[in-house]
């Protein structure tokens, strides 16, 4: 076979087959490109889902009459000049490939004109095949028409979906960009009427009302209204923006954002991060939903890993993902029942103790009762339940009451000294708490309340004990790949943390001689597997923790009050206090809710009753 060089035309739609998969990577390479020009206002006019027409226009910088043909030349870019720029990209578009390998399978015009031109100019290609540069009227910035997209490329063209399809998916990239640039106006049209309009509103990055707006704008008023906000900033790394409390989760990852340093992006080491940060608040085969943004120095991500810039590469790839799960899971920690509210922001390095803190503290103002420090069943609920009114009077305030007295009279529904669960009225079946709120009715699965007090509690007396290991009466050995056996070897340190003590006995064995305590009579080998798989992957593994937590969950499940358990009014407010004041508490260890809450205008509803 004899070697030749490929035409111009044909390197063009092989690049092609790379960058533009569908008319929405059309438009997201294009408006990608007004941005990088400074565009605030953007119009995307769009005919049968993008493959008949798709027109950009914007009002950024534009590009000069006699550049317009050197942007349709292949690696052409006025965004790096040196490896020092492509080591450090800034810009959402680099490459140089997009707009010659859209104009290689479709009819293609390009119009522009900068600040200082007297007028612009249009460029038209069809085929292949680069007209000349002619003069025509046009405002500041740029306009690319791509028409009749894969006309020329009849294969590709049928693997095209149907227009509601096809429009479907750009709407989702659209939907992406503004949640990441809400400074920029959005325009779009469909088939000659409009059906988008974002309006420039500020900075994503401000944490105001105007945020809020677009949050609601793009992911709806159930998102906002469950989001919780986070920013948190350590180790030249700063990661923002909301995450939805896990009574809010989705049956599939629809609702998961992403955006490295204003690039929306797939990453497995995040998404894996975020779900162990869930891990044991959401319920078995739901997604949690997530609007993310983490900021870095450009230099410590590589963005130039994937054709379409879907992907990123970091160069501390288990600092990002330690950084982003521990963010995460503080985040979510701070989350009580009854305590409806936006996480505040945990700012600075640190733990977000003093955010925690914050709302422990309007749960104590209130009544609460504060957590003690281990698991002690010393009632039938493993609370410390005052059955005395000198008890409950201490309990509560001064509030004192008899087991056999009504529960105690409540304050105006606008009292903002009433705890957030409220008090206890009755039990439902002998099941449910039901507790008067200022807001009207709470409802508590009692057995789901107190297996997350009683795990919270577990897992709080192990962390203070620390890792116990136990060693193996007779060491074992395991046969395991030769990549396996190079991870262990490697991470013999980050190992020995977890309680594994493994040495490495050949090529494709290790030796294992002691093992975390706690999991001693598990299946430990099955375990140190699955755990060198994680730190081949992600560089962290917390299957040690994992495993151990789901065993202290089986623990604090047969040690919480079953169901038919009649409770006293002093031990159902106990309980209802100890939910306030206990990390996570809105969910049980399986996910399910602990507590939902019905307000007066909702219940009036039921009653056709007006106020």
């Amino acid at each position: 076979m004899t070697i030749k060089q490929l035409p111009d035309i044909l390197i063009n739609q092989i690049a092609a087959g790379e960058v533009v998969e569908r008319p929405a990577s059309v438009v997201k390479e294009l408006v990608e490109n007004a941005l990088d020009a400074g565009a605030s206002r953007v119009d995307i006019d769009l005919e049968e889902g993008g493959v008949r027409l798709i027109r950009i226009r914007d009002n950024g910088g534009g590009i000069g009459a006699d550049e317009l043909p050197l942007a349709l030349s292949r690696h052409a870019t006025s965004k790096i000049a040196s490896l020092d720029d492509l080591e450090g990209v800034a810009t959402l578009g680099f490459r140089g490939e997009a707009l010659p390998s859209i104009a290689s399978v479709s009819r293609f015009s390009l119009s522009s004109r900068c600040e200082d031109s007297a007028h612009g100019s249009v460029l038209e290609v069809e085929g292949g095949r680069v007209g000349d540069v002619e003069p025509r009227p046009h405002p500041q910035g740029t306009t690319v028409e791509v028409r009749d997209l894969f006309f020329n490329v009849p294969a590709r063209r049928k693997f095209l979906r149907a227009e509601r399809t096809e429009l479907g998916h750009i709407e989702e990239w659209l939907r992406q960009l503004a949640l990441a640039r809400p400074d920029v106006e959005l325009r779009v049209t469909h088939n000659g009427k409009p059906t988008r309009r974002w309006k420039g509103e500020g900075s994503l990055l401000d944490g105001g009302a105007l945020s809020d707006v677009r949050l609601n704008e793009t992911l709806g008023e159930e998102f906002a209204r469950n989001a919780l906000r986070v920013d948190h900033a350590a180790a030249g790394l700063r990661l923002h923006g909301w995450i939805a409390q896990p009574a809010y989760n989705r049956a599939s990852t629809d609702q998961q954002y992403l955006f490295v340093n204003g690039r929306a992006v797939r990453d497995r080491s995040v998404a894996h991060a975020v779900k162990q940060a869930y891990s044991d608040v959401l319920f078995h085969g739901r997604h949690p939903a997530y609007v993310l943004f983490l900021e870095l120095d450009p230099r410590r991500v590589d963005v130039n890993v994937h054709p379409a810039k879907h992907e990123v590469r970091f160069r501390d790839a288990r600092l990002i993902h330690d950084f982003v799960y521990r963010t995460l899971h503080e985040a979510l920690a701070g989350t009580r029942a009854g305590i409806v509210q936006s996480v505040a922001a945990v700012a600075a390095a640190g733990t977000g103790e003093a955010a925690l803190a914050g709302a422990v503290a309007n749960a104590a103002t209130a009544g609460a009762m504060p957590a003690s420090t281990g698991y002690m069943p010393q009632s039938p609920l493993g609370l410390q339940v005052a059955e005395t009114r000198a008890g409950y009077a201490a309990l509560y305030g001064g509030r004192g009451i008899d087991t056999a007295s009504p529960p105690p009279q409540l304050p105006d529904s606008g009292d903002a000294t009433l705890p957030p669960l409220g008090y206890a009225l009755a039990q439902l079946h002998g099941i449910y708490i039901l507790a008067e709120s200022a807001e009207g009715l709470v409802v508590v699965d009692m057995h789901a309340a107190h297996e997350r007090i009683g795990y919270e509690k577990l897992k709080s007396a192990h962390d203070g004990a620390g890792l116990s290991t136990q060693p193996l009466l007779v060491p074992a050995t395991l046969a395991v790949s030769e990549r396996e056996a190079d991870v262990a070897e490697r991470e013999a340190a980050t190992l020995a943390e977890l309680g594994f003590e493994v040495t490495r006995s050949g090529p494709q064995s290790l030796t294992l001689r002691s093992v975390p305590a706690l999991l001693a009579h598990g299946d430990v080998e099955a375990l140190l597997r699955d755990v060198l798989a994680d730190l081949r992957e992600h560089g962290e593994s917390r299957r040690v923790a994992a495993a151990r937590d789901e065993l202290l969950a089986t623990m604090a499940c047969h040690g919480a009050v079953r169901a038919n358990r009649r409770l006293t009014l002093p031990e159902m407010n106990a309980l209802l206090r100890e939910m306030e004041a206990t990390e996570r508490s809105g969910q049980c260890n399986h996910g399910r809710p602990t507590w939902t809450r019905f307000g007066l205008p909702e219940i009036d509803r039921w009653f056709l009753r007006g106020r």
